[in-house]
């Protein structure tokens, strides 16, 4: 897989636009009622970076996601992802912005049942604009890029959970997200597929992707960012640089 295929963006990046904020988030709070599910974070994820949040259920780091992907408003505080103050898009907007700047992996895969491997991700580019023809010829190549090309005309049903993450996964990519969200993308796996995924996140930030992830489990968090946050009752308590482990 090319950096190209990621980002859209010619090898060798300079260090200064590696550098460049893609998320900026400002005082963010969330509140439900009388509870504050996030309570005043302030985050930013530069350019290249992947960068993982951790905490307790409940802590606030689901909504931080949601917030960041625009599936959700502030209570106060701002968000902007690549530029764009989100708080300033209308709901069509959001939507907009979603299918060609954000890319997101869920843990069940949300994949559509009745459409094989190959038009649930040609779909998102479809949702674009993009000619039909065109679209399946990118999601082919990501297929293949994925190793399971073979797979393009099988059902979601019929594949393994890897292969339907890395299905996810070429969907979430198809239009070359300036961030690509997962949120815990190995949970509904098993340790060898869960494996799989995590080697296949570090080759995408290593390509120069922009990652965010949302998980429980420390050992993809350290094997996949390199960056910690961690979270509880909605704020930010700690934050660390990693050492990718083996």
């Amino acid at each position: 897989m090319t950096t190209e295929d990621i980002r859209g963006t010619a090898p060798g990046t300079s260090q200064a636009v590696r550098e460049q904020a893609v998320v900026q988030v400002s005082g963010l709070r969330r509140e439900y009622g009388d509870t504050a599910a996030l309570a005043g974070v302030s985050l930013e994820i530069g350019a290249g970076e992947a960068v993982a949040v951790m905490g307790p259920s409940g802590c606030g780091k689901s909504t931080l996601l949601n917030m960041i992907a625009g599936l959700d408003r502030p209570t106060g505080g701002s968000v902007r992802v690549h530029g764009e103050d989100l708080g300033s898009i209308n709901e069509t907007g959001l939507a907009l912005f979603r299918r060609r700047r954000i890319g997101m992996i869920f843990q069940f895969f949300n994949l559509i049942d009745d459409l094989p491997a190959i038009d649930n991700i040609a779909l998102a580019a479809q949702l674009t604009g993009t000619p039909a023809r065109q679209a399946r010829r990118r999601a082919l190549e990501l297929l293949d890029e994925l190793g399971i090309a073979d797979r393009r005309n099988v059902y979601p049903a019929a594949l393994s959970g890897g292969e339907r993450q890395r299905v996810a996964v070429a969907r979430a990519l198809m239009n070359r997200p300036a961030l690509l969200l997962a949120d815990e993308p190995t949970g509904a796996l098993d340790s060898h597929a869960g494996e799989q995924v995590m080697d296949l996140l570090i080759d995408l930030n290593q390509l120069g992707q922009t990652l965010m992830l949302v998980t429980h489990d420390e050992r993809l968090a350290t094997r996949c960012a390199s960056r910690l946050v961690t979270m509880a009752d909605g704020r930010i308590t700690g934050e660390r640089t990693l050492e990718r482990s083996a």
